[in-house]
Order: structure tokens, then C-alpha cells, then sequence
């Protein structure tokens, strides 16, 4: 949920203000209940009343079960605390592997960036791009994909840059539009993907073992028994330093992307949430600070638009130096 649906809605709301002027905002539920998952897709609210897309739930507990998020309660299932679905006789938590809000944005962004790419390859496949320069989408994707592989995975990972410039060009372009798609405005856009830790976890395990699995024996060497006195790997505390590293350049990884979206989503739903916090304080002051949130909503979403492509390039270039420090070699080697 981004700046235009939320700004449409609220601008909505607003007409129905006095009848609801009397209630409490609850900032937390607004905030969370827009960044979290669901099992259905939130449209709008338009005089009280909620416009949403359900989704499928799909549940093992005694058999698998399958129904709409909107007849939970007719299968004997309900949300806890948490927002999570669970049996509403036992309470407890069945096998859930439904198609949430997050799961459906995330297959559509999948399909959505597959589409473009074979796109784009089905146009170089039909011409000869030594007489004639590239048109539309060719046109648009060509100097990103070049821009990254050169000037990005090529230098970062050095001689060997082609083996693994498919994952980091796939992950840079998964990345980037999971990003415009979550400011995108309306369905299927929306959905806050980059900002759910097990997607840019899930990556983060990706670029773990692209280092690990593909490390040369010097990459290794530096792991297990590094250039330093002797006590200190017989101990050892180097090695011990160098192995909690491996797992620690990951979790920066995952932890930066996944931070920085999410708190573009907070900062931006935060801003807007001062058209339901002055609601009770009179049209003027609401209208005016009405008009602000907007404007500086619009601001904000601008401004995630350039976060989108710098988080997906550090992601991008980070993964490329992680992978390029496993496949360096001693310099007498290379003389």
C-alpha cells in the first residue's frame, strides 16, 4: 500500500470525518495493517464500507481444506492476535500455506518480470543488432542490463563475472520491480514484498551460497587458516572470526533491503495518518494538514522511486564484491 492508494482512500474518508470524528485513531493498526500480510487484497474504504479481493486459503489440518478468506469462519477458522489463521475451536495453528497478499504480489512481480525479459529476448532473437540499434522495451532494458553487468558485477567479480551474472542481473531486476510495484498505486501493485524479511532473506541465502558453494581454495584457506601467528588460528580465534563472517555479510544483506523498505513504508504512512489524527480538530486545521499530508505523500513517493533503484543496486553490487573476495587469487599466482 503506497502513497496514491492511501492518499485516494484518506481523501475519501475525509467526506465521512464527522461521523467518525468521535472515534480513537488507532495509528499502530493503520500502519501495520497496510506493511503486514493479509488474506485478502485491501482495494479501498469508501463510507464505511471495505472493498477488497479475497484470496484463496489453503490449509492442512485433519485434510487438506480449501476455501475464501471471506468464508474462514464458516470453515471453522479465524485470525489470532497476530493476524494469522488458526482453528477456532483449538486455537491452534494448522499447516498454512495459503496464497496471502504478500504470495499473489509476489508471483504477479515473477510472472510480470519474466514477461519482460523474454520480451526483450524475443526482439533481439528477430534482429540483427550489429545493423540496427534496439526499439521499446529492448531499447529500455539494454543499457540497465550493460550499465550493471560493466560497470557493477564485471569489476566486483572479476575475470569470472559471466558465470554469475545471470543470479545477480535476475536478483537486481527481482529486487527493482518488487520495489515499483509496491508504489504502484492500485492492484497488484501495492503489496509490501521487499519489506517482509523471508523475501530478502530467501535472497540473502541465494548470495550465501553463490560465495560459499563456488569459493576457490584460496577463498577457503583464508577462512580456515588465515595469514596471521600461529596462536591465533590454534586457538582459534581467526578462523572462528572468519566463519561468523560468512554468515554475517548475508544478514547485512538481508537486513539493509529489508530495512530500508519497510521504513519507507512507515515514514510514508505515518505522514498520511495526520489526516485521521486532526480529524476531531475542525475542517480547517484537517483540511489543511489534509492537503500537506498529501503533497508531502506524493513527495515521499517520488522519492521511493530513486530508493527503489539504489536498493537494488547495492544489493546487486555487495553480492557482486562478496562473490568477487571468493574468487580472488594471491597476486604471485597471477604474475
Amino acid at each position: 500500500m503506497k502513497a496514491w492508494k492511501v492518499i485516494l482512500s484518506l481523501l475519501l474518508a475525509t467526506v465521512f470525518v464527522p461521523a467518525r470524528a468521535e472515534e480513537k485513531f488507532d495509528m499502530t493498526g493503520f500502519i501495520f495493517g497496510h506493511i503486514g500480510d493479509a488474506y485478502e487484497w485491501h482495494i479501498t474504504e469508501i463510507g464505511g464500507k471495505e472493498i477488497s479481493i479475497p484470496l484463496p486459503c489453503i490449509v492442512i489440518d485433519d485434510g487438506l481444506h480449501v476455501f475464501s478468506s471471506h468464508k474462514m469462519a464458516e470453515h471453522g477458522y479465524t485470525l489470532n492476535e497476530n493476524g494469522k489463521l488458526v482453528n477456532a475451536v483449538t486455537g491452534e495453528r494448522p499447516l498454512d500455506i495459503s496464497i496471502t497478499k504478500n504470495v499473489l504480489g509476489l508471483l504477479f512481480d515473477s510472472a510480470l518480470l519474466v514477461l519482460l525479459i523474454l520480451l526483450c529476448a524475443g526482439w533481439y532473437r528477430k534482429h540483427d543488432v550489429l545493423k540496427e540499434k534496439p526499439t521499446g522495451l529492448a531499447a529500455l532494458l539494454e543499457p540497465v542490463i550493460v550499465m550493471i553487468e560493466q560497470d557493477v558485477i564485471k569489476d566486483a567479480v572479476g575475470p569470472e563475472y559471466k558465470k554469475f551474472s545471470p543470479y545477480l542481473l535476475t536478483a537486481f531486476f527481482f529486487i527493482l520491480i518488487n520495489n515499483l510495484m509496491g508504489i504502484f498505486p492500485v492492484f497488484p501493485g501495492g503489496a509490501n514484498i521487499t519489506g517482509n524479511i523471508a523475501v530478502t532473506g530467501v535472497l540473502a541465502v541465494f548470495t550465501f551460497l553463490m560465495v560459499n558453494l563456488f569459493g576457490n581454495k584460496h577463498y577457503w584457506k583464508d577462512i580456515l587458516w588465515p595469514d596471521v601467528p600461529v596462536f591465533l588460528k590454534a586457538i582459534p580465534v581467526m578462523p572462528l572470526i572468519e566463519i561468523l563472517g560468512m554468515f554475517t555479510k548475508p544478514f547485512s544483506l538481508m537486513i539493509r533491503l529489508f530495512a530500508n523498505m519497510l521504513a519507507g513504508h512507515i515514514m510514508l504512512l505515518s505522514v498520511i495518518a495526520l489526516i485521521f489524527l486532526t480529524a476531531s480538530m475542525g475542517p480547517v486545521l484537517n483540511g489543511s494538514m489534509t492537503l500537506v499530508a498529501a503533497l508531502f505523500g506524493i513527495f515521499l513517493d517520488c522519492l521511493e522511486i530513486l530508493v527503489a533503484f539504489i536498493q537494488a543496486y547495492v544489493f546487486t553490487m555487495l553480492s557482486s564484491v562478496f562473490i568477487g573476495l571468493a574468487h580472488q587469487t594471491p597476486e604471485h599466482e597471477t604474475n
